[in-house]
């Protein structure tokens, strides 16, 4: 608010779990004490939660509004059987700008705000008559209070009374095309019943049991990665193959990856018995591709076809980004021709329960906000994708396509595999915040000045206190300036976007209550309803490695009962700095997690294999920490074969105490004998501990 004049405020009233209208009051002019006495209903569900937000404009002719104070109040504070006066002090919120839809002058245009079409055009004829093809439909949010809109064509000589009918009782399918709930989906679990006979046939084995074992008995063992380009790749494949030469591989139920890793996983899963097979070929092929030339993918012809792809998944109703593009370079790095493969397929690879169970892990994010402030966790297998905070799952099949209330309005084609890679990988979604965070340890200095300043509000007179409401907040934003700061440092230069499958759901009125939306609370908006279900039409979707660079956090689900879990770490770096950021995060969000305690010299110089593990705290995995490191092998010329004389292997790799294969770059080869020593290095570290 300007210092120097006066100003012309009015209040904006937001309730969007009642209505897509923003209501408002008059605008009191040339004062800085401004007073209203105007009178607003809303029809509220008791069911949902109703945030009201009241935020005051100082009006501007030449300039957008300037917002001066919100106030967030949760109407469940209200009794119903009498009249309530409050006083409380508003703050600040950004009002969204509203896009203008170009309209054809011969075009009539139906508008129902908050629906799934949101805008409509019918074309009317020479005589000013509508002929549209069929019924023009709205899908809505039956208690929003729905508005029909009707916008005339901007030349006025069409007769001004228009009649056409309007059919108030149209019905929808009860049965919802999504999976709202935190139990495992029917398949997997069909798929669990099968891979325990594999499980228990393979521990009876390698353990030397004298007796089967029976159902209940059987321990679910998983592995979760770190990614790392085609180092993590390459480190996958020499793990799987110890675990295969160990017997151990048909010990295992889960596999999870991310970024690198995910690209072992979906060149292996094309084979639908690939674990009960010998793994050369499968080494073979991808030392192949890893070792080729990678200048081809900037050819013309590849050119050619990245824009044939492009422009085709464009008209099948996908929003295309540079992501896309990354995904059809990674298709050529790994790949002699087009991988038709899409994910779905890979439930033949799990038809008998003969390979363990792969997961995928993304995560979901927003605009202006850094990852830490904002991340939800996505996971993908080949039954079904979904948010593990709100228990909402699609058929995997059906990921992509477009959704309103959980209802498939629109089917797109499934998206091929080499699309979801680049999502996976996408080192195109980097921002300033975590480019400084790779020096520092934390955003505090940022976020001092970036950040809306929250101050709890007491209300006048006190309510009292009912259940699952929240307090009445002051959201005080830090200004332009700051605004473009906190814009240019949470800009990431590419995300991959997907439809909306949450699109038109409202949280529950006690959804902070819920121990499983509790388990993974831990975004900036989590209490703010009306910002966090504010569903954009997109997801926006990132590599999970920009939070932490493992693929754990679907394992952790308390519905999959994960009792060891093999951490193969294959990162750049430190590798106990992911292993501390897990620890830390679980203990934060109470998930039940091994503590961590290496000691400065075991950091210093790490070992090969650490089991971390606490007896005491129920439901909490057996933790075997697997780095990527060179510590007995550098006395080995393979795998249990002692070198003959010091300095056999002359390749740098075997040196040093770290194993740090070139990473990937476009145009410079991945170096075989690099490559087999990575391998063989993983297969030495678990042959030697395992």
């Amino acid at each position: 608010m300007s210092t120097g004049s006066e100003a012309d405020c009015y209040v904006s009233l937001w309730l969007p779990t009642a209505t897509c209208e923003r209501s408002r009051t008059k605008t009191v002019r040339n004062s800085n004490n401004p007073v209203w006495n105007e009178t607003f209903y809303f029809r509220i569900q008791s069911q949902v939660k109703n945030v009201l937000e009241l935020t005051v404009y100082d009006e501007d002719f030449a300039t957008p509004d300037d917002h001066l104070l919100c106030t967030l109040f949760d109407t469940a504070k209200l009794p119903i059987d009498r009249t309530v006066l409050l006083y409380f002090k508003p703050s600040p919120q950004v009002r969204p700008v509203r896009p203008v839809l170009a309209r054809s002058e011969k075009e009539l245009s139906l508008t129902v705000k908050g629906s799934f079409e949101g805008t409509q055009d019918i074309t009317l004829g020479p005589d000013g008559v509508a002929s549209p093809s069929g019924p023009t439909k709205f899908h809505y949010i039956k208690y929003a209070d729905p508005t029909l809109d009707v916008m005339l064509p901007k030349k006025r000589r069409y007769h001004p009374h228009l009649v056409f009918p309007v059919d108030l009782n149209c019905s929808c399918h009860q049965d919802l095309d999504m999976r709202f709930g935190f139990d495992l989906c029917s398949e997997e679990m069909t798929f669990l019943g099968k891979r325990k006979r594999y499980v228990a046939s393979a521990m009876k084995n390698v353990f030397h049991l004298q007796q089967d074992l029976q159902d209940c008995e059987v321990p679910v063992v998983a592995i979760i990665t770190t990614g790392g380009g085609l180092k993590s790749m390459t480190g996958l494949y020499g793990s799987l193959m110890a675990l295969k030469k160990l017997n151990l591989l048909d010990c295992v139920t889960y596999i999870s990856g991310l970024s690198g890793t995910t690209w072992t996983m979906a060149n292996l899963y094309r084979d639908a018995y690939w674990s009960q097979k010998d793994l050369d070929s499968h080494i073979g092929e991808a030392q192949k591709q890893a070792t080729k030339c990678k200048m081809g993918c900037f050819s013309m012809d590849r050119m050619k076809y990245y824009n044939k792809q492009l422009c085709q998944r464009k008209e099948e109703g996908y929003r295309t980004s540079f992501i896309d593009l990354w995904g059809l370079m990674i298709e050529y790095l790994l790949n002699d021709g087009k991988d038709s493969h899409k994910l779905s397929d890979q439930q033949e690879a799990l038809c008998d329960g003969q390979n363990p169970l792969p997961i995928y892990v993304s995560v979901c994010v927003r605009d202006n906000y850094s990852t830490n402030d904002f991340k939800e966790w996505v996971e993908f297998t080949p039954y079904e994708v979904g948010l593990l905070k709100y228990g909402a799952f699609v058929r995997t099949e059906h990921f992509g396509s477009e959704f309103f209330m959980g209802r498939l309005l629109k089917k797109l084609p499934e998206s091929r595999i080499c699309y979801l890679q680049g999502m996976w990988s996408s080192i195109f979604s980097v921002n300033l915040l975590q480019i400084w965070g790779l020096s520092h340890s934390s955003e505090d200095f940022w976020k001092r000045w970036t950040q809306d300043r929250i101050e709890e509000v007491d209300e006048d007179p006190v309510l009292p206190t009912r259940p699952h409401e929240l307090r009445t907040r002051m959201y005080t934003p830090p200004g332009p300036l700051s605004s473009a700061l906190r814009g240019a440092l949470t800009d990431r230069f590419s995300v991959a976007q997907h439809h909306n499958f949450l699109k038109g759901y409202q949280l529950h009125n006690n959804y902070l209550e819920n121990k499983h939306f509790c388990r993974w609370k831990d975004t900036v908006l989590d209490s703010r309803p009306n910002q966090l279900m504010q569903n954009p039409d997109q997801l926006g979707m990132i590599d999970a490695g920009f939070f932490i660079n493992t693929s754990s956090a679907p394992l952790l689900r308390p519905q999959r009962e994960v009792d060891v879990i093999i951490f193969l770490s294959y990162t750049t770096g430190s590798h106990t700095s992911n292993l501390d950021k897990m620890c830390k995060y679980y203990s934060e969000q109470k998930i039940p997690f091994p503590k961590i305690s290496l000691t400065d010299e075991d950091k210093k110089n790490l070992k090969e294999c650490y089991v971390f593990q606490d007896s005491d705290l129920p439901g909490c995995p057996i933790v075997i920490f697997l780095p990527l490191v060179n510590d007995t092998f550098r006395e080995y010329k393979a795998p249990a074969t002692p070198l003959p004389q010091p300095g056999f292997v002359e390749v740098p790799a075997a040196q040093g105490k770290t194993c740090s294969a070139p990473a990937v770059a476009i145009g410079v080869p991945f170096q075989a004998d690099i490559l087999d020593l990575s391998m063989a290095l993983m297969r030495q570290m678990f042959m030697s501990k395992l």
